[in-house]
């Protein structure tokens, strides 16, 4: 990749009927088969994996079991040379921007639960062009707009804030709640590029014990929101678990069956994996199945191993030590001086209102200069507005 703008998507011959949720097809895996698939794993499947070209689902069970810890060397030596082959030496940097921490769901992990006794806040239109000014002063032109869920920033909300943003941004991401098919094409034809829709974890029974209350409760409707986007046509989905709820590993093969589920239907899209680690928040809870940094390593290179185009990206939630070893393994994106509180980059807002907290706080000068020592270019720009649909 270079500072080259990428070639424009056409999206005729994508599926926009359904044809089969993701909610059907996770009723036919079984959790608990599936763990035990990982642990009977050997050191002779790993070695069989690691020399084949295409990957299939039971090949990546074997790259994130416990035998192939003994592999993470080469593990890291191919997902950097695939990295390499595929994207070139190019690093992106985007910024998330809060647009507010008003929330309806009742979830253990978060600091914008609503029942957690913090001050509140949705940005006004004056507010966000603050935030905006900011965040162009900074460089980037990749931004993701968060929200709590609420029916506060519903499409109305967004309607409003959108053309205020998109003039100075070529590609906006949202991570918001989950929409319906004609709420996702009205913010495409708003200027929306992709949208990030995390499940937290696969388990069902882990994730009603996580999710109390709100609409972020039902189990299925949250697992068919990247359906829903690809049926809108979405330019690019983001994909992950909340590494920490249950086990990373069982999580992510299921993850590994939505994404393979999500690029047959809907092909023509981009696909993202991200890696969130929970993180200490307000009234937050602690750690269920802790993923160690091997660990985590261990994972991003299977994911490089099992797809060669999917976009990994590295979040400030890691540490600095962690994100400068490890940027140049199979990331492809990484996020930089992020706030995660409403109106964070134009003022110091309080603690109190932040979702969690930032382990990376360094300026994104820093981050940029970093990115160069490993030999790789900063990519502020890879997309231009001018090949939305």
């Amino acid at each position: 990749m270079s500072n080259s703008i990428a070639a424009p998507l056409n999206f005729i011959g994508q599926s926009t009927a359904v044809q089969g949720q993701f909610s059907d097809v996770v009723s036919s895996l079984n959790w608990q088969t599936t763990a035990a698939s990982i642990d009977s794993q050997t050191a002779e499947d790993v070695r069989r994996v690691l020399v084949k070209k295409n990957l299939q689902i039971d090949d990546f069970i074997t790259l994130v079991s416990p035998a192939a810890q003994a592999f993470l060397p080469e593990m890291v030596a191919k997902s950097q040379q695939l990295t390499r082959q595929r994207f070139g030496f190019g690093m992106s940097l985007f910024a998330p921007l809060y647009l507010s921490n008003t929330c309806a769901n009742e979830c253990s992990y978060c600091g914008f639960s609503m029942s957690n006794p913090i001050k509140r806040l949705t940005l006004n239109e004056s507010d966000v062009e603050n935030e905006v000014r900011a965040l162009k002063t900074k460089g980037f032109d990749h931004i993701l707009l968060v929200t709590g869920e609420t029916s506060k920033v519903s499409l109305s909300y967004f309607k409003k804030m959108l053309p205020i943003i998109t003039p100075s941004f070529n590609y906006l991401s949202m991570e918001i709640q989950p929409l319906e098919v004609d709420e996702y094409s009205a913010l495409r034809g708003l200027g929306l590029n992709a949208v990030l829709v995390y499940q937290e974890t696969y388990n069902k029974t882990t994730y009603a014990k996580h999710h109390i209350k709100g609409k972020k409760s039902d189990f299925n409707y949250r697992l068919d929101a990247p359906d829903r986007i690809g049926q809108a046509q979405v330019h690019k989905i983001g994909l992950g678990v909340l590494l920490g709820l249950d086990d990373w590993r069982t999580d992510s093969v299921f993850l590994a069956h939505h994404l393979r589920h999500l690029q047959k239907q809907y092909w023509r899209s981009r696909f993202s994996i991200s890696f969130p680690r929970i993180r200490p928040c307000e009234g937050g809870i602690e750690v269920g199945s802790e993923i160690t940094d091997k660990q985590l390593v261990q994972l991003v290179c299977a994911w490089r191993l099992f797809d060669a185009d999917v976009e990994l990206s590295l979040s400030t939630r890691e540490s600095a030590h962690f994100r400068d070893h490890v940027l140049p393994i199979g990331f492809t994106s990484m996020s930089a001086e992020s706030k995660t509180q409403p109106g964070g980059y134009a003022e110091d807002a309080q603690s109190a209102l932040k979702q969690f907290e930032i382990s990376d706080e360094r300026q994104v000068s820093d981050i940029a200069k970093l990115i160069q020592s490993h030999g790789l270019e900063v990519i502020w720009k890879d997309w231009d507005k001018a090949y939305n649909s």
